[in-house]
Order: C-alpha cells, then sequence, then structure tokens
C-alpha cells in the first residue's frame, strides 16, 4: 500500500443552476488520496510502484464512492497533482496504467476511456479532474469537470491522485449530442 497520509471524500449534489431547478439533482463526488512520492527529486526510469499505487488507492477509495453516490455511476474521471520536486509522469504512472480496473470494477463497467488530468502544484493548488460518460465518449452532455483542493496538499514530495464519479452529466446542457461535422 502506498504510504497515504490523508484521504478525503468529497459530495457535490447541484439542485439549480442560473435560478432553473434541475428535474432531478446531480451529485458528484471526490475521492482524494495523498501519498508520498518515493521518487521526488530524482530521475527514476522505472515508476512501476506507482502504477501499483494507483491501483491500491482505486481499489481503497471507489467503495467510499459509490457509497456516497448512492445511485448509479454514469461519469468518471480521474487526475493528479504532483508536488513541486516531482514530474507529470509520476502522477501519470498513478492514474494511467492500473487505476481505471478498480474504477471499472466498482461501478459495473465503462467502455469509454477515463477522462484525466496531471499537473505540478504547491499545497493549496486546484485540480481539475475531467468527467466523461462512463460508455459514450461523444456525450456532450456528459462532458463536465469538478474542481478539487486540499489546503496542505501536496507538499513538494507528495501526489494528490483524484477519483471523481458523477451520477449525472452537465446541468441543463444544450450544447448538442453528439459530434457535429
Amino acid at each position: 500500500m502506498p504510504s497515504i497520509r490523508k484521504t478525503l471524500i468529497s459530495v457535490e449534489t447541484l439542485h439549480a443552476t442560473m435560478g432553473e431547478a434541475l428535474p432531478k439533482p446531480i451529485r458528484r463526488v471526490v475521492g482524494l488520496a495523498v501519498i508520498a512520492n518515493p521518487f521526488a527529486g530524482r530521475y527514476v526510469a522505472d515508476l512501476s510502484p506507482l502504477f501499483q499505487a494507483g491501483r491500491e488507492i482505486g481499489e481503497r477509495l471507489m467503495p467510499e464512492l459509490i457509497a456516497a453516490l448512492g445511485e448509479p455511476a454514469v461519469s468518471y474521471g480521474k487526475a493528479a497533482l504532483v508536488g513541486a520536486h516531482g514530474e507529470m509522469e509520476h502522477g501519470g504512472a498513478c492514474i494511467h496504467p492500473m487505476l481505471g480496473k478498480p474504477m471499472r470494477a466498482a461501478i459495473g463497467g465503462g467502455q469509454a476511456v477515463i477522462p484525466s488530468n496531471v499537473k505540478l502544484g504547491a499545497p493549496g493548488a486546484i485540480i481539475d479532474i475531467p468527467l466523461g460518460h462512463k460508455d459514450d465518449v461523444w456525450s456532450f452532455d456528459h462532458f463536465d469537470t469538478i474542481t478539487e483542493m486540499i489546503a496542505d496538499a501536496p507538499r513538494a514530495d507528495e501526489i494528490v491522485v483524484a477519483i471523481a464519479l458523477a451520477d449525472g452529466g452537465r446541468a441543463h446542457p444544450r450544447c448538442g449530442s453528439g459530434p457535429v461535422r
């Protein structure tokens, strides 16, 4: 198991936007894990320990996210925020090779690529976690973003790994439902 300093589960329920009530509230949940970056401050060719860390974080956080969502997940996303002594590839190693499998297992599938984002940041930096429909990569109504932060993370030698789920798309989508040619 990666060295986890803290976790945070965030629940957001959207009831209205621009004064217009939603027919059904949209719930979005985010799980964040702050882990030590074993490669901070140095170049390492083999990042596979971070692959495993991503899988283990997914296995640990997904049951809490499923419970917090309370409805079947329709959209998903993932992200990483790497402290200043790390590199973007460290965040990519956490979220790309192995994190998707426990995410898909927990929600009962998912045919579409899981949208993702990685960036470097100081403590308190925000991370934008992209969301997309779990089965239909072209569902414009589900292209969304949820923003999170942890006031004291990431420290220079840490990585924040984020997983997000939603039970709906954007509020009152009006941009079309697929590619326009």
